[in-house]
């Protein structure tokens, strides 16, 4: 039997989303002041104005529905699928006020595609942006890659009860400290160390390479943003082609890495435990899955003598394979090369290396390497189990931050997203076929959206269909939150339309 939620339910949950919409309401201020900077005067006003609605709309929320009650499970989840919907949808307006995108659906889409760090766009003459929506497109990407509630949380965490489980409800899952506050803030911690020293290295080289400094330490900014937070938005439409640059190339895959890695990890190395890193399951499943994926790649460009040269097939096989697999999306060839120069061997190898992702507790999307890597685990016990006399009792382990036994849970957990992305990765590429676009095709851009990852083989343009864009924003929005919180509040809803 379904309990109808109370009417404190709903208020609990506005209020919430009254506190999280303030917060990041203030992060406006950025592209705010950089308009003043560049001395923007038509996006000075858009971004006063959004800020306006963001704050009204936080303040309403929190001022009418005040309740002290008790965060429960369905609470948290319902928090976060909501915020991750109402956060775009705010996030949109000062795009749309720009003029660069076709419609208020467009600018939804890559305000979606920003805070899910996807990549994918449907902006109109990115060339001429502003520098003030530039930042915020690539600040909405360092914000969703930490995590809308991970921001909140780190600035507005005191008195708010029951953290944990929002935490848990954004698809994060371990904690780095006992207090949720403090591993929220490390986390921010990292991030902001990692940004000023990345934009620091993606500056100079952009200097080097004849940008001038202003211009270049912005790029630097922007593009470590996208690359550290595996989104994929870039300055100019060609993206990292714009640069003709191999130092800056092999630079974005490092901070890539960095992206992928969980950080759990990052504070192991911070206090020195490097081992760590060599030891855990997601690591060491990472590289052979790279390995499986690029033997693909190489051997379908190889057939065909797409780039003869082994630098060529670096710069352009392996950085996408890497770009695809890390959930970045940036890229050094044209959305249409892929369809024209590249066999479908090596486009199924991006595919599945875009399917897998990258690490859980990171900023990557897709399956994840600790599931896969459980299932791969529990594949291999199932066979010794076999070979072994049947009153044998087999206990498999893996290393993830610490020894773990393998359990069925563990393995049930991972086998059940595991199937459900897989599912969400064909639903797309069947609306896209439906749609008119080739099945491999389909395949690609589905799972570039649903994995949060931004490659793109030209289906995605302000043209496309608006039922294939409804489609993207939706998979771009569950794949982010790991289908759990999204369920919830399926489950919510039907419970409010039909409970007892």
């Amino acid at each position: 039997m379904l309990i109808k939620p109370k009417i404190e339910d709903i208020r609990l949950v506005l209020y919430y989303i009254g506190r999280i919409t303030v917060a990041v309401g203030l992060s406006l201020l950025l592209p705010f002041f950089t308009a003043i900077f560049f001395q923007e005067k038509a996006p000075q006003i858009d971004y006063l104005f959004s800020l306006g609605i963001f704050l009204n709309l936080g303040f309403f929320l929190i001022l009418f529905f005040k309740i002290e009650k008790e965060l429960r499970w369905m609470h948290a989840m319902v928090i976060v699928s909501l915020t991750w919907l109402l956060m775009p949808i705010l996030g949109a307006i000062p795009l749309y006020l720009s003029g660069h995108w076709r419609s208020f659906l467009d600018s939804v889409f890559d305000a979606m595609s920003g805070f899910a760090t996807t990549g994918l766009t449907l902006v109109q003459d990115l060339d001429h942006l502003s520098m003030a929506h530039q930042m915020w497109r690539h600040q909405m990407m360092f914000i969703g890659g930490q995590g809308v509630i991970i921001m909140a949380l780190s600035f507005l965490g005191r008195g708010i009860g029951g953290i944990l489980k929002i935490y848990v409800g954004e698809a994060r899952e371990e904690k780095i400290f006992p207090n949720v506050i403090e591993t929220a803030r490390f986390i921010w911690v990292v991030s902001i160390f990692y940004l000023i020293l990345g934009s620091l290295i993606l500056g100079g080289i952009a200097c080097l390479e004849g940008i001038s400094l202003k211009r270049a330490f912005f790029h630097g900014l922007w593009i470590f943003m996208a690359a550290f937070d595996t989104g994929g938005f870039a300055p100019h439409s060609q993206n990292i082609l714009y640069y003709h640059s191999f130092p800056f190339e092999l630079a974005t895959i490092f901070m890539m890495f960095l992206g992928l890695i969980n950080f759990n990890l990052h504070y192991s190395l911070w206090i020195g435990k490097r081992k760590e890193f060599w030891r855990d399951i997601e690591i060491r499943t990472f590289f052979f899955t790279v390995i499986f994926t690029f033997l693909l790649v190489a051997i379908g460009l190889a057939k065909i003598r797409v780039y003869p040269e082994a630098v060529a097939l670096f710069r352009k096989g392996f950085y996408h394979l890497i770009s695809g697999h890390t959930g970045t999306g940036y890229m050094t060839v044209s959305p249409f090369e892929f369809v024209q120069a590249w066999p479908g061997l090596a486009m199924v190898g991006v595919i599945i290396a875009m399917g897998l992702g990258g690490a859980a507790c990171s900023t990557t999307g897709g399956i994840k390497a600790l599931r896969i890597g459980l299932v791969f685990k529990a594949f291999i016990q199932d066979v010794k189990q076999l070979m072994l006399p049947d009153n044998t009792i087999l206990v498999e382990k893996f290393h993830h931050i610490r020894d773990l036994i393998l359990e069925d849970r563990h393995v049930r957990s991972a086998a059940i997203i595991f199937l459900a992305y897989l599912m969400l990765y064909v639903l797309g590429a069947i609306m896209g076929m439906l749609c008119g676009y080739p099945f491999l095709e389909s395949l690609f851009e589905s799972t570039s959206a649903a994995a949060n990852v931004g490659l793109s083989c030209g289906i995605t343009s302000p043209a496309m269909p608006t039922i294939l864009k409804l489609t993207y924003i939706f998979q771009m929005w569950i794949g982010r939150l790991e289908f759990v919180a999204i369920f919830t509040l399926m489950g919510f809803l039907i419970a409010l339309m039909r409970g007892k």
